[in-house]
C-alpha cells in the first residue's frame, strides 16, 4: 500500500456530518488514522493529521483518506476532490469501512488513485498516536470481528475474527478511561482473564473505568451469569444489551436485565440496543419499546441503512421526506421512523428522570439534553 521511508504522509478524516462537540466523542474518533500515524512514525515518515478539508503544512507524497459508513460516501468524494486539486502530484488512497465494503464504487465515485481494503495489519499492532487529538480516554480492541453474522451488520465482512488475551491488553493501557470497540466482547475466550485484569489494574495510581461501545450478547450472559459480576468489578458503565431478535422472546431479555441487576447495576442505567427501519415492523419495535419502559430500562436505537447505501439525507428537522432522501424499509414509512425516534427520546428522558409517561412535557427535551 504505502509509505517507504522519509516520506511526507497526510492523514485525512473527511468533513463528516458530525456536530463539533462530537468530533472527539468515542463514537467518531478516527482510530484507524491514529494507528496509521504511529506506523508512519515507526517507518520514519513525517505525518500530519487533518480533520476536514484544509491545507497541509507540507506538500504530501501520499494522502490517506479514511471512510466511515457507505452512506457518507459523498464526504469522502469531497475530500478526494479537494486534496487532488490542491496536491495533484500526491497519491490519494482511500481506506476504511466504505472502501472495504464497496471498493469498486469507492474507486470510481471518489476518483481516488487507490483503494485500500481491510485493515493494515502492521499498523493495527501499534498504539494510536493520541497526541494528534485532544481526548481524555483510550480506545482498545480486545478482539476484531464478530462470531455472529447478523444481516444488518458488516463487521464480520471487514475484520474477520481474532482475539487478544489479558497480557496483550494490559501492555496497551495508557489511560484510566478505556473505551472498547469490540463488537461482541463477551465471545472472547479470554474474557474472564481480561475482566479480572481490568478490575485489578491501575494506571498512574488510579483504577480503570471501562465502557464497551457495542451491545453485550445477552445469550452469552444467560449461559455465563458470572460475567455480569466481572463486568461490574471491572467498572464497566453504560451497559448495552442487544435485542436483535423478535418481541416474542422478551423473557430472555428480561432475564439478562435481572442478571445485570443482580450484579449491582441499576436498571435505569442499562440500555437495550435495537435496530429499527429494518425487517421487524414498527408495531413489533413499539412493543419492544413498551416492554423496555415496563422494565425501567433505556433504549439505544439505531436506524438501519443497507450496507450498500451510498447516501443518507435524513433530516430530523424536516416534517416529511421520502426514499429519495434516505432509505426507508418497505415495512416502514417516514412518519413511523420519526414517531419511533421521538418516542425513544421521550422514553429515555422519562426513565432517566423518573417521569411518568403521561406527565411528560416536550419542553423537558431542552431541559434534559439527550
Amino acid at each position: 500500500m504505502i509509505f517507504g521511508r522519509n516520506k511526507k504522509i497526510l492523514l485525512v478524516e473527511p468533513e463528516f456530518p458530525v456536530v463539533n462537540k462530537s468530533k472527539n466523542h468515542s463514537n467518531f474518533l478516527p482510530i484507524g488514522l491514529l494507528k496509521l500515524a504511529s506506523y508512519c512514525r515507526y517507518t520514519e515518515n513525517e505525518v500530519q493529521l487533518i480533520r476536514g478539508n484544509k491545507a497541509a503544512s507540507f506538500y504530501p507524497d501520499q494522502i490517506l483518506i479514511t471512510s466511515l459508513f457507505t452512506y457518507w460516501s459523498f464526504y469522502v468524494k469531497e475530500s478526494v476532490s479537494f486534496y487532488k486539486s490542491r496536491y495533484p502530484k500526491s497519491e490519494v488512497i482511500v481506506g476504511g469501512i466504505y472502501a472495504t465494503l464497496m471498493p469498486q464504487h469507492c474507486k470510481e465515485y471518489t476518483g481516488c488513485d487507490e483503494v485500500f481494503i481491510g485493515q493494515h495489519e502492521e499498523a493495527d499492532k501499534l498504539m494510536p498516536a493520541y497526541d494528534l487529538v485532544d481526548v481524555d480516554y483510550q480506545i482498545l480492541h480486545g478482539m476484531r470481528g464478530c462470531s455472529r453474522k447478523c444481516p444488518f451488520c458488516g463487521i464480520w465482512k471487514i475484520e474477520g475474527l481474532n482475539f487478544k488475551n489479558a497480557d496483550e491488553l494490559n501492555k496497551e493501557i495508557c489511560n484510566n478511561k478505556l473505551i472498547f470497540y469490540d463488537n461482541n466482547m463477551l465471545v472472547n475466550p479470554n474474557i474472564r482473564d481480561i475482566l479480572s485484569m481490568l478490575a485489578e489494574t491501575t494506571y498512574n495510581g488510579r483504577v480503570l473505568k471501562c465502557e464497551c461501545q457495542s451491545g453485550f450478547d445477552g445469550r452469552i450472559l444467560s449461559r455465563n451469569p458470572d460475567l455480569a459480576r466481572l463486568l461490574r468489578k471491572a467498572r464497566f458503565t453504560n451497559i448495552r444489551l442487544a435485542w436483535d431478535f423478535s418481541y416474542d422472546q422478551y423473557s430472555e431479555v428480561e432475564n439478562w436485565i435481572s442478571i445485570m441487576e443482580n450484579a449491582g447495576y441499576n436498571r435505569r442505567n442499562i440500555f437495550i440496543f435495537m435496530v429499527y427501519n429494518w425487517d421487524f415492523k414498527y408495531d413489533e419495535l413499539e412493543n419492544k419499546r413498551r416492554k423496555c419502559f415496563e422494565w425501567g430500562v433505556q433504549i439505544a436505537d439505531c436506524r438501519f441503512r443497507p450496507l450498500d447505501q451510498t447516501f443518507d439525507n435524513y433530516n430530523p428537522k424536516v416534517k416529511y421526506q421520502n426514499d429519495n432522501d434516505y432509505f426507508i424499509h418497505p415495512e416502514w414509512s417516514d412518519s413511523l421512523i420519526r414517531k419511533f425516534r421521538a418516542d425513544v427520546r421521550k422514553h429515555n428522558i422519562c426513565i432517566r428522570y423518573k417521569i411518568e409517561w403521561n406527565n411528560y412535557d416536550k419542553k423537558q427535551e431542552r431541559i434534559h439534553s439527550y
